[in-house]
């Protein structure tokens, strides 16, 4: 049978299954467009009739537009993207059953430091730009050795470059693979990369724009880099790791000979060392500040100065500052205006020359030596010296690391570019703070996390990377008569040119011949910070610039589903972006995904090995199986892996499928629109009603958890309790028999569009055997849609009454061990007469139901419903 026709009403199969069901519908769905966005029926601004008011950002409320996070290529998706996901993915089939044309790209982010460590590892290579092309190398056909990871094959930069796209296309093949297994609604020809040539050209766009407002500059200042990848790293990107250390004594020497004591964990830094701090209300140091004092082993005199940050109660209350050693040393040396004695390379070594003011003899032990081996080296001067008070004392301290690297970071003076985003201007920081304000945060106490990161901004974003793969710095500079550049004055391209790579392409107005020749240029060798091109993913995906149509559809967009970790990084960050070029939020809504736990609660992570890799669950269990997992955590909770979870998922499926079989099989399919009648018909359709209003609330508020958990609970009850005491009377003819076929068919056709969100291809299924189209095109059950079912009296209460009595009845047979299906010669119902009242309305479905032969109802014998069975 072929999709088409499945979807033509493929008729109810002997032995339904959900085995193959990913295979088939995923392909059927790509080639039917079902999830395509259509751009025709997204209204632009003003072309709209009236009723259709735009909203206050002025585009149209018929678009629903998704800032899809585009995952990291640099190997494998986990349960953890399965989880976000997921989440995702009903929100969009949730809004696109409502009505809205639905905007649902996926990206890949595939340039950065990530791609270019796994392409180190997987090829066993290392980037030299100073090596030349060669057109003919070929990289290894089979995985490398570990030998040959520690000792990598050194290549150019465009064959380097060439590994690294040939590899992430390799990864974004299996990663679509997953995602369209897991049932993504994605609109695949919306696909974008973050290395791709839209992603580079916006990107680039979006920076020279920065630079001609005067929101990009460069600047010479302290950086943090990290030394394994040789990069300089942003304050968004760091984590505190702690590491084991030693606190070192360190006698200076003051005025008449005075002993000043400091202790350091850095003692290797001594050369650099350009001043001591105190607190100004200390009045242990009162009288040195404004003094100088001698450096130990250097003997070279710096000053004494005030400052509020400096801690009176850690260590000695007088600390040593270097240039530089942390970022208090920094923010010293900024604000008092110190010396500058750099000590530390790019490559984590000490110089080979001492700074400024520094004698050479003592220096010359420690000039050449990494950090660690400086370090004792330096021990062993001041020991040897006199100078090292007392034994080192160990400690655990939280050490700067950048969040993919593995070597504590240091801080080095480099030239950089930075993007103005309020961390030096008070302004610019209170109009992003309000921007936060104006989002919708879901859930709403995520908001304090961004505010706390914006207010406590020490500097502008580094956006420069010294790396290769990713988005050039679009800039040359021109050379001096004698070949230096001219970095005050850049020379841009026109944005008719991008993208551009300043590497090998020449700048305006010059040939290639004229690279790095006296009165040439030089193009700027760095790369964008991978932040700087995902902050403008909507640009990217919507077409900014390039369609100007299609932006002003879907742009701003209204929503940004994301981790809760980048928050700092990839939230604020776009919103800086959207902020500075359209002066507007980028979307409206924000919903942050809580964490993936482990069984033993703890959060899994790469970095600690106990990811689990979702294939063999999707596999093993089917897709709808390990999202009603998923849909079991709402936004911002943590949520514990828990195969158990799945197979309850699948058991739902599973009972969807059969319960679907059976009451088509009563057929309830050619009674749909028909009213329902009898009170019990109409008493399920009454609750069920309820439920659509329930589901319906919780998904517009992003609780996909609670609209899950309100149509299961009523699903299991209309399966264990409805179907069981109409089924007798469905099986028969006359009005009684057409109003249970006329229910169950409004309850199938609204219960397979509650569960479509969370279970697309079991509701897709279904819906092939009795209605046209896609279950996922259908329009999203209403409560009016419900109540017009309905004719005459309905009580929701009645099957609540129902559903009890016949517990009763099967408790009773199950506790003498007799089958359901055993006849009951009497059973007796007692209660309240109002109540036992209401049990007539109901009493043929129950004895049907019950297999009860003689129903005695008796008033008022007990406060409660009792059934009493006699056998």
């Amino acid at each position: 049978m072929t999709d088409t026709a499945r979807t033509a009403r493929a008729g109810v199969p002997e032995r339904p299954t959900l085995d193959g069901l990913e295979e088939t519908w995923s392909r059927h769905w790509q080639e039917e467009g079902t999830y395509a966005f259509d751009r025709s029926k997204a209204t632009v601004r003003g072309r709209s009739a009236a009723s259709d008011a735009p909203s206050p950002d002025g585009r149209r409320s018929d678009v629903y537009a998704i800032d899809t996070p585009p995952p990291t290529v640099s190997g494998e998706l986990h349960m953890g993207h399965v989880f976000s996901y997921t989440h995702t993915d009903m929100v969009a089939r949730f809004q696109r059953m409502r009505g809205r044309t639905v905007f649902y790209p996926m990206g890949w982010d595939d340039n950065g430091l990530p791609t270019e460590r796994r392409v180190q590892n997987v090829y066993g290579v290392r980037c030299d730009p100073s090596l030349p092309y060669d057109p003919h190398w070929q990289p290894p056909a089979t995985p490398v050795s570990e030998e040959r990871r520690k000792d990598p094959t050194p290549i150019d930069r465009r064959n380097f470059v060439a590994l690294c796209e040939r590899l992430t296309a390799a990864d974004e093949q299996v990663f679509e693979a997953l995602w369209r297994r897991l049932g993504l609604s994605v609109d695949w020809s919306l696909t974008y990369t973050t290395i791709g040539r839209v992603a580079r050209a916006t990107s680039q766009r979006a920076f020279l724009r920065n630079l001609a407002r005067g929101e990009a500059y460069q600047a010479e200042a302290p950086t943090l880099w990290d030394v394994g990848f040789a990069t300089a790293v942003a304050q968004a990107e760091l984590e505190d790791r702690e590491r084991p250390g030693a606190y070192h004594r360190l006698r200076f020497t003051g005025p008449g000979g005075r002993e000043v004591l400091i202790d350091t964990t850095r003692p290797e830094l001594l050369p650099a060392c350009v001043a001591l701090v105190c607190h100004p209300d200390d009045e242990r140091y009162a009288d040195l500040v404004d003094r100088s004092v001698r450096s130990p082993v250097f003997a070279v005199e710096v000053p004494v100065r005030a400052h509020p940050v400096a801690d009176p109660a850690k260590g000695t209350g007088i600390a040593m500052v270097c240039t530089f050693g942390d970022l208090t040393d920094v923010t010293w040396w900024r604000e008092l205006q110190l010396d500058t004695r750099v000590v530390i390379g790019r490559d984590g070594r000490l110089l080979p020359e001492p700074p400024h003011g520094v004698p050479a003899e003592p220096y010359a032990a420690l000039a050449g030596q990494t950090v660690n081996g400086a370090r004792r080296t330096m021990v062993q001067l001041l020991a040897d010296a006199g100078d090292l008070v007392g034994e080192p004392r160990a400690i655990t301290h939280p050490v700067k690391f950048y969040e993919r690297g593995d070597r504590p970071l240091e801080i080095v003076s480099t030239r950089q570019w930075y993007l103005r985003n309020g961390g030096r201007d008070a302004g610019l920081r209170e109009q992003l703070l309000a921007r936060g304000g104006e989002l919708r945060w879901v859930p709403e106490h995520m908001k304090h996390r961004y505010d706390h990161w914006v207010g406590g901004l020490t500097g502008d974003w580094l956006v420069s990377r010294q790396r290769f793969f990713g988005v050039p710095v679009p800039v040359w500079y021109r050379l001096d008569d004698v070949g230096e550049p001219d970095l005050s004055h850049p020379l841009t391209p026109d944005e008719a040119m991008l993208p551009v790579d300043p590497s090998s392409d020449p700048a305006p107005g010059f040939e290639e011949s004229q690279r790095g020749l006296p009165g040439g240029f030089v193009g700027d060798p760095d790369v964008l910070d991978t932040w700087a091109t995902s902050s403008l993913t909507p640009q990217i995906v919507g077409g900014w610039e390039t369609d100007p149509d299609l932006f002003s559809r879907v742009f701003p967009m209204d929503l940004r589903p994301q981790g809760q970790e980048i928050i700092r990084t990839w939230l604020f960050s776009t919103v800086v972006r959207a902020h500075l070029e359209h002066g507007v939020l980028p979307w409206r809504d924000a919903v942050l995904s809580g964490w993936i736990l482990d069984p033993d609660r703890k959060k899994m992570s790469k970095s600690k090995g106990n990811v689990v890799t979702p294939m063999a669950l999707l596999e093993q269990h089917g897709s709808d199986a390990v999202r009603y997992w998923a849909a079991n955590g709402k936004p911002g909770m943590d949520l514990a892996f828990d195969p158990a979870q799945i197979k309850v998922g699948r058991r739902l499926a599973t009972k969807l499928l059969n319960a679907s079989r059976f009451a088509l099989g009563l057929g309830a399919a050619d009674a749909l629109r028909a009213p329902a009648t009898a009170p019990l018909d109409t008493a399920m359709l009454a609750e069920l009603s309820g439920v659509v209003a329930a589901a319906t609330s919780a998904f517009d508020a992003y609780d996909h958890t609670a609209a899950l958990q309100v149509t299961e609970a009523f699903f299991w009850r209309f399966c264990d309790d409805y179907i069981e005491l109409v089924k007798e009377r469905a099986y028969g003819s006359g009005p009684g028999a057409e109003s249970a076929r006329a229910a169950l068919a409004t309850a199938l056709s609204v219960q397979l569009r509650l569960f479509a969100p969370v279970l697309p291809y079991v509701a897709e299924e279904v819906w092939s055997w009795w209605r046209y189209g896609s279950v996922h095109r259908a329009t999203w059950p209403t409560t009016y849609e419900v109540g017009r079912a309905v004719e005459g009296p309905a009580d929701p209460q009645l099957l609540r009454l129902a559903g009890d009595a016949l517990g009763q009845v099967r408790r009773a047979k199950s506790e003498r061990k007799l089958s359901m299906k055993a006849e009951v010669p009497l059973a007796e119902a007692l209660g309240p007469a109002a109540l036992l009242e209401q049990l007539t309305l109901i009493a043929d479905d129950l004895r049907a139901a019950g297999r009860i032969a003689k129903l005695d109802l008796l008033p008022d014998r007990t406060p409660e419903l009792v059934i009493a069975s006699a056998f």
